[in-house]
């Protein structure tokens, strides 16, 4: 067979192929090219993304590359040059960049410098270490002074001394007062010195900064009291502001002759507290709660007026005390009938809030394991028992001397 004849048979099948089947080979045709031409499209941006992808890493990979910079301070400044003090204490006449405002740096200003040439590069904002920092209260503790029971009395101290100079400032100047700069707050374990701290927290706009005393109390020479020369220019920066240092007796213990290198750190950073009290007015917008249930082991120095001015002492509540704790505590906690409060109170002499609460904890803890809706006198003796035995492993042998 020849190659012509070949041809014509070819032609003779399309020519007796129908027409919709040719019309439906064609639209497969046509979405294959459409999908290939989005597949085409797809990659294409795929490879856009991968790109930029590879450009940034470069760029990380450059900047982890560089060199690091070097944290220091402005001590002077010249026509053309900046005397700049390094992190480690060595001082250096350098130039500035061209970029960065002259007019922005001041002696004090923290700024970064090359690590070759030391020349400023930018203005860092002022740090502060992260310990200090993270004490500042952002949200407002959600305790209140209506939910501390049997201190009234202290609560007013406590509002004299350190709401009512914040709130009229003017007051006391026109009358030649001058209002004390912090105040003590001393009593037992769980009487309620830190709950009364966040209930003033609570009811003033003032900044609030908390922290515990062993928390400035470092390992490293000099550490103490760089770190209580930033909580107080961080409180300076957002004053008004209030301080707590709850456990004061960890830094502000009695000072001695010692010779382990910690105890000289702890009474450096206790000379740098005291310097730092001594450093603002009475009148100013910052003020001072320390609390310690040990106020016998605190230095004289730190207790003189001028300093913690006004003690207040939150003993174990009494009879009358105790049943305000109770209710409060117990307030939307169901009871059945026979729980008779003030009877609870007079069997409870000689406990402390915390304690009480521990007693409406037990109680409703064995409530609930007994498949009942609500506290019985049982749960109640039940958890008498319980805390009793407590306080008594804690120490306290003596029941007469414990409930005295």
């Amino acid at each position: 067979m020849s190659a012509g004849s070949g041809s014509e048979d070819r032609v003779n099948s399309l020519n007796k192929t129908p027409v919709a089947e040719l019309r439906k080979q064609v639209n497969e045709l046509t979405q294959t090219s459409q999908n290939l031409l989005t597949e085409k499209l797809f990659l294409e941006n795929e490879i856009n993304q991968l790109k930029k992808r590879i450009s940034r890493l470069d760029d990380e990979i450059r900047i982890m590359r560089e060199p690091p910079f070097i944290v220091g301070y402005i001590q002077d400044l010249t026509e053309n040059h900046a005397i700049v003090r390094s992190s480690n204490g060595t001082v250096f006449q350098v130039s500035v960049n061209s970029n960065i405002d002259r007019d922005l740096l001041k002696p004090g200003t923290r700024i970064s410098m090359n690590q070759d040439t030391l020349t400023v590069i930018d203005i860092l904002n002022d740090g502060w270490d992260p310990l200090v920092a993270s004490r500042e209260i952002i949200e407002k503790p959600d305790t209140l002074y209506e939910e501390i029971g049997g201190m009234q009395e202290q609560i007013n101290q406590l509002k004299q001394s350190i709401e009512l100079p914040l709130n009229k400032p003017e007051t006391f100047r026109k009358m030649g007062l001058t209002p004390p700069k912090g105040v003590l707050l001393t009593g037992p374990p769980g009487t309620g010195k830190t709950m009364m701290a966040r209930a003033l927290a609570n009811s003033t706009s003032a900044t609030f900064i908390g922290l515990v005393g062993s928390e400035l109390a470092q390992k490293y020479i000099g550490e103490g009291g760089r770190l209580v020369r930033e909580l107080f220019d961080l409180a300076k920066q957002k004053s008004p502001t209030i301080i707590f240092i709850d456990e004061i007796d960890a830094i502000g213990s009695k000072r001695l002759d010692s010779s382990t290198s910690g105890d000289r750190e702890v009474q450096r950073t206790l000379m740098q507290l005291l310097a730092e009290m001594d450093g603002f007015e009475a009148t100013s917008n910052i003020k001072i709660i320390a609390a310690t249930n040990r106020p016998e082991l605190l230095d004289k120095a730190l207790l003189r007026p001028g300093r913690l001015d006004r003690i207040i002492e939150i003993g174990l509540p009494d009879k009358e005390g105790r049943l305000d704790i109770l209710q409060i505590i117990s307030k939307g906690i169901p009871t059945d009938k026979e729980v008779n409060l003030q009877q609870v109170s007079k069997q409870t002499k000689g406990f402390s809030g915390a304690e009480l609460k521990a007693l409406i904890m037990e109680a409703g803890l064995n409530a609930i394991s007994n498949n009942r809706n609500s506290i019985s006198r049982k749960d109640i003796n039940l958890a008498l028992e319980i805390i009793n035995e407590n306080r008594l492993d804690l120490g306290k042998s003596n029941p007469e001397a414990l409930y005295g």
